[in-house]
């Protein structure tokens, strides 16, 4: 009993200690605050300009990973996207979209630049050398995995099998959900202007 008594007091104090050090991180105005989402990077635009992960920042942003040779997924994505910013953000000042390749041994900057900008004028392409490329997609947790078209011949050729989901960033680039492919548009536009109205 004298056991079970001394247990349930260090228990008490235990608890009593990490009450006190919140309440003065809060009563200090320490606030912990979420780092951003994914990793630091330079690539290059679809202008050919560099590129670092500070364009995520200042607005909230639209992230989606794919590659000019994709069938349906990215083409139908890019299309959708740009229509949903079109009735969030008309005047576009206060929202913001990238597409970044997953396929830049065939994506150059230049290449990037005609498959968005026959989209949409809203979204910046990115591309960048393939090693540079490989760290964006490990770092911001995206599955991308090159398979060729024909069993019989690997080296031939391929297409990429990738993350479908637009990825949705807050200003200081934190993560603040995604679109899924296929997404309702009703509940798409209503996630872009919650991601808005949040900043």
């Amino acid at each position: 009993m004298k056991t079970f008594r001394i247990a349930v007091w260090v228990g008490v104090l235990i608890l009593a200690g990490v009450l006190g050090v919140v309440s003065y991180s809060m009563k200090s105005g320490e606030v912990v605050a979420e780092p951003p989402f994914g990793v630091p990077f330079t690539l290059v635009s679809q202008s050919g300009q560099p590129i670092t992960e500070e364009a995520l920042r200042g607005k909230p942003t639209a992230l989606f990973f794919g590659f000019t040779h994709c069938p349906e997924v990215c083409p139908t994505t890019l299309f959708e996207l740009n229509g949903w910013m079109e009735k969030v953000d008309p005047k576009g000042d206060k929202l913001q979209a990238y597409f970044i390749t997953v396929d830049p041994e065939r994506d150059t900057p230049e290449i990037v630049d005609q498959y968005v900008s026959n989209v949409s004028k809203r979204i910046t392409g990115i591309s960048g050398p393939p090693d540079k490329i490989a760290e964006v997609i490990k770092g911001f947790r995206v599955y991308a995995k090159k398979v060729p078209v024909d069993e019989k011949d690997p080296n031939g050729d391929y297409t990429m099998d990738h993350t479908a989901s637009v990825f949705l960033l807050d200003s200081a680039g934190r993560f603040s959900g995604t679109i899924a492919y296929g997404e309702n548009p009703d509940t798409a536009v209503k996630k872009l202007e919650n991601l808005v109205n949040k900043g």
